[in-house]
Order: C-alpha cells, then structure tokens, then sequence
C-alpha cells in the first residue's frame, strides 16, 4: 500500500461520514499524483467524484447516482457549501478540492509515464479537436468520443462506447458530460470498463483546455465561482442553483438527524 492509499484509508476510517460518504482528506495536487503515478485500488476501475451542492440534492431521489458515490475511489469536496459542511461534521476534508483544480493539474504536465493511455468523453467536437492538440503537444495515446445526446439510455450507443474505451486500453478516462450522466455510466459499466481511473469532472477538461473562461482569482478566493457561472450561463444555471440550495438544505436536515 503507497503512504497516499494509507493516508485515505486512515481519513475514511477516522473521520466522521457526511451524507453517507467518506470524504478523501487528499488535496487536489495529491489526486493527480495519485491517478498519474499509481494505478487503481485492487486492479479494478477507480472512480473519482467531486460532489457539489447539486450533486448532495441528487444523492436522495437517484438511486444509480448514490450507488455511484458509494462506490468510488476517492470523494472530494468540490463546492465550499460541500466542505464546510464535511469539516463541521468532522469528515477529513483538506478544503476545497475541485474537478477543475484536478483536471488542470494532470493536463497541465508535460509529460507521463508511458503505460497511460487517456480517453476523453466531451460533448462536443471543438473541445475533441483541442484534445487531439493537447495530446500531440505531449506525445501521450489519446482518444476522444462525443456520444450523442442520449446515449446512456441506449443499450447500444453505450456498449459502442464502452468497447472504444477497453479497446483503447485507457489508463485515465476523463468523463466531461456533467452530473450524474458521468457516474451513472461509469460506475453502470464499470466491470466491463479497464482498470482505469475515471475522473468525472463535468466542464473542467474544456476549462483546462482554454475552451470556458475561469474564474478570475479573486472571484475563486471569495468561493464566488457560482455568480460567474450564473453570470456566463443565467439561463440554465438559475434554475440549477435553486434546486440546488433547496435540495442541499433538506439533505444536511436528513444527515444531522
């Protein structure tokens, strides 16, 4: 066992659980180096989650989402609400851990060992377009797939794309289609999947890439990232973060019972 898989071990052991799950005291620099140097827990698929607010509200009403989590690798908490809460309650959060800090720390190396194979599921072809750049720069095995928009309901969009995934031997698979799509269909398909870890990081891969704006340093030391969502997107992300504060609410009501 490496001193990282101890040092999580020890934090889901002793440290208090939040919303069910048990919270990896890594930071977002330790994840990275642990996907990039170290391959997955008991030679099996390692799913990495980053729950925030809207994550928590889906957990109750979504039975494959929960089981998801229960199943992953490594928890971190992603929105501030997520982490305050986990310190609170005692649960070994380092502090705020995002997919964003995750995905730009491992896109952000120049190099890798030469066994990883990375997959990339995205949503659309530019963000597959700058991958295959990203990739080439690097000299590392890259492949792309943008599966159509309902492909997780369809038994054979999905083996489609499973098989492209074991095809390609993937060591990294990096899930960018947003909560709880992402989960859902890794940890569906995960005994048919490789022995990879998977990242299900939503926007982060696009936001690595230069492809979405980041938010301004000011903005992520104030935990302001939610205004320069709405900001960016008020139409779709209004109504999100609604459902969102209001679902959160009721779990932490339901946790604290």
């Amino acid at each position: 066992m490496s001193k990282q898989e101890a040092v999580s071990k020890q934090g889901a052991v002793s440290g208090r659980r939040i919303f069910g799950l048990g919270i990896s005291p890594l930071t977002a620099g330790q994840i990275a180096d642990k996907v990039v140097d170290e391959p997955p827990p008991a030679g099996r698929l390692g799913l990495i989650v980053t729950p925030n607010i809207q994550h928590v509200a889906l957990l109750h009403g979504n039975p494959a989402f929960r089981r998801a989590y229960h199943n992953a690798a490594e928890i971190v908490c992603d929105g501030f609400p997520v982490h305050y809460y986990a310190k609170l309650r005692g649960a070994p959060s380092p502090g705020r851990v995002t997919g964003c800090d995750i995905a730009m720390d491992i896109m952000g190396r120049r190099s890798f060992p030469a066994r990883h194979r990375f997959f990339f599921v995205v949503d659309n072809q530019a963000a597959a377009a700058a991958i295959r750049t990203w990739a080439e720069e690097r000299g590392v095995a890259s492949q792309t797939a943008v599966p159509a928009f309902g492909f997780d309901t369809d038994a054979a969009r999905s083996d489609a794309l499973v098989e492209a995934i074991r095809a390609h031997g993937t060591t990294i698979l990096f899930m960018g289609l947003g909560a709880p799509k992402s989960e859902m269909f890794v940890d569906t398909h995960r005994d048919r999947l490789p022995a990879c870890w998977a990242l299900c990081v939503g926007q982060a891969v696009k936001m690595a890439l230069g492809l979405t704006p980041t938010p301004p340093g000011l903005v992520k030391a104030l935990n302001l990232e939610w205004a320069w969502r709405m900001i960016l997107e008020p139409r779709r992300m209004i109504g999100r973060y609604a459902y969102s504060v209001g679902g959160f609410l009721a779990a932490v009501a339901r946790d604290l019972r």
